[in-house]
């Protein structure tokens, strides 16, 4: 009788398409997927140590796995990820109900790990490696729409921004081969899905066949950047829309945007995280840019691909930060206008460069005054980019279900905003009767094409449609909108 795992991913998309390796991993152990925890022999926990909200989350989440276990006394708790890394002994020897502590780069060792549970041992295995990329391993999608997928491109991060603590749990920096990406993403399309993200801590230093110092490795084989790879995936499934995540300022490449721009189906939309609008934060951070830089990549980015949306991170209150440094932060954020951004206050993380050198020294008050303001100001630039969108046509993926009516619709237009469109459309097929009785007309014929000609006289949009939406009205979140055509049809007039 097979076993049954239950797998739950906090934090970043990494963790989500990290979760789908260990479930490959386990599948050839026999293990299925569980619909919950509580139907489950094995609960995985895979875990995000950026910040220590999230942290909080997980310690509590491990907590209620004590009343899980209460009720069934084989049942497996294990700890996968960034906080097992960082915090092994206290999770094993603190957390009782833990049996099974794997950092990032040690899901290979999971079967013997396992076998070391079911004897009775407390189990761990969180050394970093060099060289792991889980390359040939082809990922059980989880909770997957049939749509959107993750693939991993590179792991870990040879930046030491002073507030992260990334390298210390991931590791540092590798890439993956390139045909085993461009292997995964033809494997994709062959299974329906249609759109791709492209995944790694800082996509642009992606490289291959060549070391940091610029040396090829092998003379006889080519060297691919991220500028590379990106068109070469873009050539190989032009059938698939293609994003990715996460750049870094300080990398980003013209020779990128020149690819992002000839290629229609990879998406105009650009994570550029800048932390702080103030160069002087931005060198205690150890960001390797300053304020001006970044302003150049944004403009860089309008002229290659002006109607690219561009979403960020921003952090309130590092250390020492004073109020003319957060107003340099609003000031950006106004010059900038960013379609979306992910605002949090500064927390100290342990054995980052901020906790062992800086000061924490802006008080949790003042942090959460200049958050609120920071969120103020992203909901009026949100407002004013999404209002510009009504009147507009534009391609939108249907991804699934609207969570607040079965009768209508989501997905993302090329800029990353969540458009939402009836579920069915009988306007869209009186306009094709309309379009079809013109051509009559235009050719002379006195006689009109029988309506039921038409295959169907509601047309349902599902997960998978790539359709034209006259986008109708706005929010600071999200897009309305009604459809005209499927992408493979003219637009028609209102």
């Amino acid at each position: 009788m097979s076993k049954k795992v239950y797998i739950e991913s906090y934090g970043c998309q990494m963790n989500v398409s990290d979760s789908e390796v260990v479930a490959s991993i386990l599948a050839k152990q026999g293990y299925q997927a569980a619909a919950s925890a509580e139907e489950a022999d094995l609960v995985l926990l895979n875990t995000c140590s950026v910040r220590e909200k999230a942290e909080y989350t997980v310690l509590q989440r491990i907590n209620e796995m004590n009343r899980l276990k209460a009720g069934n006394k084989e049942l497996k708790v294990g700890v996968l990820g960034c906080m097992a890394e960082r915090m092994k002994e206290q999770l094993l020897v603190e957390k009782k109900v833990v049996d099974l502590v794997v950092g990032p780069d040690a899901y290979r060792s999971l079967p013997q790990l396992l076998d070391e549970v079911g004897s009775g041992q407390k189990a761990v295995n969180v050394l970093l490696s060099r060289e792991e990329t889980y390359g040939e391993i082809v990922p059980v999608r989880l909770n997957s729409n049939g749509v959107t997928a993750f693939v991993t491109i590179m792991r870990g991060c040879d930046n030491m921004c002073a507030f992260c603590v990334v390298p210390f749990t991931r590791g540092r920096e590798r890439s993956r081969d390139p045909q085993s990406i461009l292997a995964e993403c033809r494997q994709l399309v062959a299974d329906g899905y249609k759109e791709v993200t492209l995944l790694g801590q800082n996509v642009d230093s992606y490289r291959w066949n060549i070391d940091a110092r610029g040396n090829v490795k092998n003379p006889g084989e080519p060297v691919t950047d991220f500028a590379d790879l990106l068109e070469m995936t873009a050539t190989t499934c032009p059938e698939l829309r293609i994003r990715y995540s996460t750049s870094h300022p300080k990398d980003m490449t013209d020779k990128v945007l020149e690819v992002m721009a000839r290629h229609e189906n990879i998406c105009k939309y650009i994570h550029l995280p800048v932390q702080s609008g103030s160069s002087a934060v931005l060198k205690h951070m150890n960001r390797g840019y300053d304020r001006e830089w970044y302003l150049e990549r944004i403009a860089a980015i309008r002229r290659y691909m002006p109607d690219c949306a561009i979403s960020t991170d921003i952090i309130a209150g590092f250390c020492g930060e004073t109020e003319a440094d957060h107003r340099d932060t609003l000031d950006l954020m106004a010059q900038v206008g960013y379609d979306m951004a992910f605002m949090f206050k500064y927390s100290e993380r342990p054995k980052t460069l901020a906790a062992r050198k800086l000061p924490d020294d802006v008080p949790e008050e003042v942090k959460g005054r200049r958050l609120a303001e920071i969120i103020e100001a992203q909901k009026t630039n949100s407002a004013k980019r999404m209002a510009g969108y009504v009147g507009q046509v534009h391609e939108v993926l249907v991804e699934g279900v609207s969570k607040r009516s079965a009768e209508f619709m989501y997905g993302r237009n090329t800029q990353n905003s969540v458009v939402i469109v009836p579920r069915y459309s009988t306007q869209f097929v009186v306009r094709r009767a309309q379009a079809a009785m013109e051509d009559c007309h235009r050719a002379g014929s006195r006689s009109f094409p029988p309506t039921n000609h038409e295959p169907r006289t509601i047309q349902e949009w599902r997960p998978g449609d790539l359709i034209q939406v006259r986008i109708t009205s706005a929010t600071a979140g999200s897009l309305q909108g009604e459809p005209v055509a499927p992408v493979n049809e003219p637009a028609m007039q209102a």
